[in-house]
């Protein structure tokens, strides 16, 4: 089990900082990508405002335990191991996640294919730190 807490835990801090991080630079320098977020679907009551902000430790301990489980599969450095694990993560559980909610919610490409960049990145800086720390 400690293999799995510390890691997630020190992913988790990474990813918060670098999500977060990521979406200030990106309202910055793309707001044109965020003009559908002003819709009623993307407004959430207060209360439920910590589940948001508690994403990046959430995917990091479901994705440390999928590195556990699954690291004797990635070969290579560090690197490598981190990038081939974002990579698998990202086509076996983005891309159905994208397809799905493409097609049933009323969003564009655009907002569906900047949601699977960002899981994408997510699962490769989270890959990087689990071989480094768990290899």
């Amino acid at each position: 089990m400690k293999k799995i807490i510390k890691p997630a835990l020190i992913a988790g801090v990474i990813l918060f900082v670098v999500s977060y991080g990521g979406l200030y630079l990106a309202i910055q320098f793309m707001p044109f990508l965020f003009v559908k977020y002003i819709n009623p679907m993307f407004t959430s009551e207060s209360g439920r405002d910590i589940l948001f902000y508690s994403h990046a430790f959430v995917v990091s301990l479901a994705l440390s335990w999928f590195w556990e489980r699954f690291k004797v599969l990635f070969k290579g450095n560090f690197v490598v191991r981190g990038l081939e694990f974002g990579l698998v993560y990202s086509v076996v559980a983005l891309v159905p996640v994208m397809w799905i909610t493409f097609s049933s919610l009323d969003i564009t490409f655009i907002m569906v294919l900047s949601w699977f960049f960002y899981g994408l990145c997510q699962a490769v800086v989270a890959g990087l730190v689990f071989a480094k720390v768990n290899p």
